[in-house]
């Protein structure tokens, strides 16, 4: 059975006799949506760090000494894959202590609630991003508060905590820092590790997306956003950086990287921040350029 058949496979036991903690709320339904939610095989990025996620939502799984975190949710349908993932390389998902969030749209958010019934865990975020997991809706400061609930809603998480900027979240002995970086929405968060391997360490950073995207009728222009965008920008290049992860795993190239590992680790590179930080603000230039126009 080849991988992307035995992948459909789990996710067929899974929702069909697995946990039910695991099925879907509602299954989002998106333009990009089916094709975010394609299989992709586990791997390790370094150390304690791995990729759990699917081809187009990143999850990332944190190995520590006393338990495991989860970096990130995806869908609601792709609570089921990333589960699937996780037992794939060797780990019992029941064993996630802690499940961290980058911020609260239906895409990253969605399949939280779902995995954190089966596992039980503990959910962090940001103040602002609190409030938009805990109601299950955005707020009305997002850019992309004007698509309505119909197009925004998730299933809301229950036991979130708040974490503050630069605040740490320690399990077992790993410390994973909370970096605010608003902007793409209100509560957006980036997080910072230490990953280590034959007495060689990395600092990872998981930065939250930075692009300058809204519903229709929202100018970045007339808000607070822009300039967020711009300070969350200067607070990523900033970060020790040696591995860049991020939301949608083509903005760290994961593909193109997956293609190159046996040329060495691909994923260690440390102007990656700064390049992405850069990249954000000329994307957020053209956004401001088009509201002016």
């Amino acid at each position: 059975m080849n991988r992307y058949c035995y992948l459909l496979f789990a996710v067929f036991i899974l929702t069909a006799c697995g946990p039910k903690q695991l099925e879907p709320d509602a299954a989002f339904e998106c333009s990009n949506c089916e094709s975010w939610n394609e299989p992709q095989e586990p791997f390790r990025i370094y150390g304690n760090t791995w990729y759990v996620g699917t081809a187009g939502l990143s999850s990332i799984l944190i190995e520590t000494a006393d338990g495991l975190i989860l970096i990130d949710g995806g869908l609601p349908q792709s609570a089921a894959l990333i589960d699937a993932n996780i037992r794939d390389l060797g780990f019992d998902p029941l064993t996630i202590s802690a499940i961290l969030l980058s911020h609260a749209h239906y895409d990253h958010a969605g399949g939280i609630a779902a995995l954190q019934r089966f596992t039980g865990a503990a959910v962090y975020t940001s103040e602002a991003g609190k409030k938009a997991l805990e109601s299950g809706a955005l707020q009305e400061d997002d850019p992309q508060f004007l698509h309505g609930p119909a197009n925004t809603s998730f299933a809301a998480a229950k036991n979130v905590h708040a974490v503050g900027d630069r605040e740490l979240v320690t399990i077992g002995g790993v410390d994973v820092m909370a970096v605010y970086t608003p902007g793409h929405t209100p509560g957006g968060t980036s997080w910072a590790w230490e990953s280590c391997a034959l007495d060689i360490c990395y600092n990872v950073v998981y930065a939250d997306s930075l692009t300058a995207v809204s519903a229709k009728g929202y100018r970045f222009s007339d808000g607070p956003a822009a300039e967020q965008l711009i300070e969350s920008a200067g607070a990523i290049s900033e970060l020790y950086c040696d591995i860049l992860l991020s939301p949608h795993p083509f903005f760290f190239g994961m593909q193109d990287k997956l293609e190159k590992r046996d040329e060495g680790n691909p994923f260690v590179n440390n102007v990656a921040c700064m390049i992405y930080a850069e990249t954000s603000l000329d994307w957020l230039e053209q956004r401001l350029d088009s509201e002016r126009h």
